[in-house]
């Protein structure tokens, strides 16, 4: 059963990162018809760029395309002359109308981070601008007129919602803030300049922590306890793996919420309350849990089934404080939309092994009992009847 539990996760886990990983620049095809010789796939706010470049004349025929984007949405794509930073960023803006069609236009940015992106000349010369709004979809297409001598250009895209139906101020989470970088147009090397960001490095290795720990080991750790426990031949195995499931659940996990306390201490100003108040409660629940096992009563204790109790209450609600508060860290994080997809996967298999496991357990408890009943029932009868037909002998 073991080997089943961890084949099933395998193949969950195998086709949901390969369904994450099919959206690619490669893989898409405009319905215009337009073809592109470079593409990149931005590290951010699920974001593609396509272009052709002719240095000689210095035109930059290009096309940039965000996913996920609805209705309340406008996006960005701009090239900053000086340096990859919104101040001074020459843009192309589009949004949906009322109506569903795009409106696109071009919007400079002066040398402050405060701009309502109202239209404006850029600097450079632009033409053909054109946008495309379908299947939650935005692609902005343009041509630029670039110095010859251009090779390398600072890019800074963007997303945020309208307001009143003009653009309002975009998030300030980690994707809207590291939407920026270089690209080479020769070489279509890109180069995000959040890639030296440590504090950015801090909180994934944060984010990886927990969800790892937290939000799988723990869940994993309990389905392994509930289930492979009514087999016999799985004892004490299954106590074992749980053991150690769920230990390194906690090691990990504290190594997570330590990180976590170290960037609520550099944040200053901006602190997410929920979510480091469900991280704290957690970590306390855990140690309970932990210490909780050194006063484990032996199966005949008159105390322990009132531990069992304790035990599985705490160890339920670690669990589901524990996915919240992992989605409540998606949200501050704002990932590529492909990390939230592949996590809600992996609590969807998760959930559909407990599921089917849970009915076959149920299965083999009521067969056991029939079992035991039946022969019981047999016993019973034996000895009597024995005994009756030894005095009808008499």
């Amino acid at each position: 059963m073991l080997k089943i539990l961890v084949a099933l996760s395998l193949i969950a886990s195998s086709s949901l990162f390969s369904t994450c990983y099919a959206q690619t620049c490669n893989s898409h095809t405009f319905s215009s018809n337009q073809n592109f010789a470079t593409c990149n796939d931005l590290p951010y706010l699920n974001s593609f760029l396509y272009w052709n470049y002719d240095q000689a004349t210095g035109k930059l025929q290009m096309a940039f395309r965000q996913t996920g984007v609805t209705s309340s949405t406008w996006v960005s794509w701009a090239i900053n002359p000086t340096a990859a930073q919104m101040p001074g960023s020459q843009c192309l803006v589009a949004y949906p109308k009322s109506d569903g069609t795009p409106h696109v236009y071009t919007s400079p940015i002066g040398n402050s981070y405060s701009t309502s992106l109202a239209e404006g000349n850029l600097t450079y010369q632009v033409s053909d601008l054109t946008a495309t709004y379908q299947n939650s979809e935005m692609v902005i297409f343009a041509t630029w007129s670039l110095p010859t001598t251009t090779a390398t250009i600072n890019q800074v895209w963007q997303s945020g919602p309208l307001s009143g139906g003009n653009p309002g101020q975009h998030g300030s989470a980690a994707a809207n803030l590291n939407s920026k970088g270089t690209v080479n147009l020769l070489s279509g090397q890109t180069q995000s300049q959040a890639g030296g960001n440590s504090r950015t490095r801090k909180r994934n290795i944060h984010g990886v922590l927990n969800a790892v720990s937290w939000g799988i080991l723990m869940p994993l750790g309990a389905i392994i306890a509930r289930y492979l426990k009514v087999f016999k031949s799985a004892d004490p195995a299954w106590f074992y793996l749980h053991i150690t499931c769920q230990t390194s659940a906690y090691i990990i996990g504290v190594a997570g919420w330590a990180t976590g306390l170290k960037l609520g201490s550099d944040n200053g100003k901006i602190q997410y309350d929920a979510h480091r108040n469900i991280g704290i409660t957690l970590f306390c629940l855990g140690t309970l849990q932990v210490f909780a096992l050194l006063l484990r009563p032996k199966p005949d204790h008159k105390y322990r089934l009132y531990w069992n109790i304790y035990h599985h209450t705490v160890g339920y609600v670690v669990i589901i404080l524990s996915i919240i508060n992992i989605f409540k860290g998606l949200d501050i994080l704002d990932p590529e939309k492909k990390w939230k997809d592949s996590y809600i996967g992996i609590i969807i298999a998760l959930g559909a092994i407990a599921v089917l496991l849970e009915a076959y357990t149920w299965f083999i408890v009521l067969k056991r009992k029939r079992s035991e009943g039946k022969v019981q029932y047999n016993g019973t009868n034996g000895v009597n009847g024995h005994g009756a037909r030894q005095q009808q002998g008499v």
